[in-house]
């Protein structure tokens, strides 16, 4: 379910910042996915508010901490 851990591994396994500033927007890319699913799942009732809340608030912060990252990657090249 989580693939954006396996993108971030396998960008920084490359050469390069370049390709690892990619590999970290496919990342975040995961993440939008992952919100969907989250959506999809509250509507169909098959998880509560609480814990799309919760999910939600940390998946906000793997964002925050994916952007942080290629911000700082743009920044040193």
């Amino acid at each position: 379910m989580l693939q954006y851990p396996a993108n971030i591994a396998e960008g920084y396994s490359r050469n390069g910042d370049v390709e690892l500033y990619h590999f970290l927007q496919i990342a975040i890319s995961s993440a939008n996915e992952l919100k969907y699913h989250l959506l999809l799942a509250y509507d169909l009732n098959y998880i509560k508010y609480l814990e799309d809340k919760s999910i939600t608030e940390n998946l906000v912060e793997v964002k925050r901490m994916l952007a942080s990252f290629m911000k700082k990657l743009r920044a040193d090249s």
